[in-house]
């Protein structure tokens, strides 16, 4: 994916659209050059499900969980939350940042057919349902909050920095 900013015209659509995918262009950036061994590095003592491959995997999951579970009313997730799980991921990054760029052309796609004010099939028990627009203005939220978990781990595994 390459990472573009949207045009300053662009309108709504295209502008949220342009900003979640630019948002997820820079995960596979913040994670370039990394060992396996980095990628399952814990280095704030107080979260130890903190890894890069645990960040990776818990963006794939929540593109799956709003777009496919919750938007499309498909209640079947392939997994559970990463970070609900006693260890990082073990598959390879590499296959991480493969299986998660495959998750978001699937999101891209449940986007593309449907209007942004059309609301969800499913929420949980006592939320009430949301519009396609508050999903994807929240998931922009959420992939750029954990781009800054990124910049942090990735500072702290190597010293990297201004990915």
């Amino acid at each position: 994916m390459t990472r573009r900013r949207p045009a300053g015209g662009a309108d709504e659509r295209a502008m949220l659209t342009g900003w979640l995918d630019f948002q997820r262009a820079t995960v596979r950036l913040k994670c370039d050059g990394l060992t396996e061994d980095q990628a399952r590095l814990a280095p704030l003592p107080s979260s130890p499900r903190m890894t890069v491959a645990t960040l990776v995997a818990h963006l794939c999951w929540v593109e799956q969980s709003w777009f496919e579970v919750s938007f499309l009313g498909l209640r079947e997730l392939t997994a559970r939350d990463p970070f609900e799980l006693p260890s990082a991921p073990s598959a390879p990054l590499g296959r991480l940042l493969d299986e998660y760029d495959a998750q978001c052309g699937r999101s891209r796609e449940i986007v593309a057919g449907h209007q942004l004010d059309e609301l969800e099939a499913w929420a949980p028990e006592g939320l009430e349902l949301v519009s396609l627009r508050w999903i994807i203005g929240h998931l922009l939220e959420e992939t750029a909050r954990h781009l800054g978990h990124l910049d942090a781990l990735r500072e702290l595994i190597d010293g990297s920095t201004a990915h």
